[in-house]
């Protein structure tokens, strides 16, 4: 069922789009820049629902739940935004059900704001179960084995239903690793959904859509995307397509790219990143939002994120260690439990899993607050510096970080650079968070 076997040719249609306007001038989103340091922003971002600030990392939920914590410890965890999939929660509970009690937000009883992906990265995490057309992407539910036509105004309406503060613009979505004509072909194909999401979407003065740049890792087809998506005038834009498996070194120059030539009075959102030093560098190279299912899906397999990098709580050497995760955090883990106790339950208990995934949470939420501070404080280089120097003691930064801060004139020393050890993080598969 993978249409991704046909030969693409360019079409004349291709490189014809109807240019439709942003239905809103005034949409309902404010956003107020601060301070900056290089490209690098803090920032008011208010939407409907909850005015928050920026640098924002926001946990995914995708079907209505952070899995292992209620609506009101992302309360407490100070989450701004939380995320959910608009192709799962079409399949269940489905629209009816959002339209019957009035949207997601009060079903999973969660005041704050929710930002909800269109279901086109599904295209890439359920590509065997999927077959895309012009019309939209047909897919066999790995739930029941029924099947949906997701198209741009079934996508459009299902956000609607599920009330979303942010909804994201369906996109034609390839692995970042694809080359050749079919990522020509998706990024064309992305800037014709744009305008059909435009006309499906129904509740202008109370959602706003942003749209997903794409174009893979060819910097040509990138600015073809970027021409084609603010000359409609957005509430905001999300560079899509990336965190695949690419090169880290093709990840933040097409990151750079999108973020200096998007508006500036516009947030940004770069979906699908949340690895400590990722989210570091991005924000020097100017992006404001972010998301992944990595804190979440982590701390279930028994990890801690740390100043330090990470803690296998796993492991033997924590048995008869009695101290915090981590001595500085005030979450309600550290604060309550030991390294010994989650020794025992990580990755065995469900407990485990829900202790680790709200410190992991709260980590998030610290880091974007210290950057979001150090950038207001007019410190932003000197915390990166800070950053590095407690992640990478012996020096070994990877070699991209270095070049990526670089190119926006942070020059970090004390540091050999390296090639990166870890895998390249993905949210390419159809485990949710």
């Amino acid at each position: 069922m993978d249409s991704t076997t046909e030969v693409y040719q360019k079409k004349e249609e291709d490189v014809v789009f109807a240019g439709i306007k942003y239905p809103l001038d005034d949409p309902p989103l404010q956003f107020e820049v601060l301070a900056t340091c290089g490209p690098a922003r803090a920032s008011f971002l208010t939407l409907p629902h909850h005015k928050c600030t920026t640098p924002m990392f926001m946990p995914v939920g995708t079907q209505g739940t952070v899995k292992g914590l209620t609506s009101q410890q992302l309360v407490d965890l100070n989450c701004g935004v939380v995320l959910g999939n608009t192709y799962h929660l079409g399949h269940r509970p489905g629209p009816d059900v959002m339209d019957a009690v009035g949207g997601l937000h009060k079903f999973m009883n969660y005041p704050r704001a929710m930002l909800t992906d269109s279901g086109g990265f599904q295209m890439v995490s359920l590509l065997s179960l999927a077959n895309i057309t012009e019309q939209g992407v047909e897919f066999q539910s790995p739930h029941d084995g029924s099947t949906m036509i997701l198209t741009p105004e079934l996508s459009m309406q299902i956000q609607n239903s599920i009330g979303a503060d942010i909804m994201m613009a369906l996109d034609d979505v390839v692995s970042s690793t694809t080359t050749g004509p079919r990522v020509e072909e998706a990024m064309y194909r992305t800037l014709r959904w744009i305008d059909r999401c435009i006309l499906a979407h129904k509740r202008p003065e109370h959602q706003n859509i942003f749209a997903i740049v794409q174009g893979g890792l060819d910097a040509r087809l990138r600015d073809i995307c970027l021409d084609g998506l603010i000359q409609r005038n957005f509430p905001g834009y999300a560079i899509g397509g990336l965190s695949g498996g690419e090169s880290k070194d093709a990840f933040w120059r097409v990151v750079l790219q999108c973020a200096q030539r998007l508006p500036p009075n516009k947030p940004r959102y770069l979906m699908g990143v949340g690895y400590a030093l990722d989210l570091v560098v991005c924000v020097a190279l100017g992006v404001d939002m972010f998301d992944c299912v990595f804190p979440s899906r982590t701390a279930r397999f028994g990890t801690a994120l740390v100043p330090t990098g990470s803690l296998n709580l796993k492991s033997s050497e924590f048995a008869t260690d009695f101290t915090p995760i981590d001595s500085e955090c005030t979450c309600m883990t550290c604060k309550n439990y030991t390294r010994a106790y989650l020794h025992i339950v990580a990755g065995k208990e469900s407990i485990g899993g829900q202790l680790l995934t709200y410190h992991n949470i709260a980590y998030q939420m610290s880091l974007m607050s210290q950057l979001r501070q150090s950038i207001i404080d007019n410190r932003f280089p000197t915390y990166i510096q800070e950053f590095i120097d407690k992640q990478y003691p012996k020096g070994n930064c990877p070699s991209w970080a270095l070049d990526a801060l670089k190119a926006v004139n942070i020059n970090i020393v004390n540091q050999k650079p390296q090639e990166p050890q870890e895998p390249q993080q993905n949210n390419t598969d159809n485990v949710q968070s």
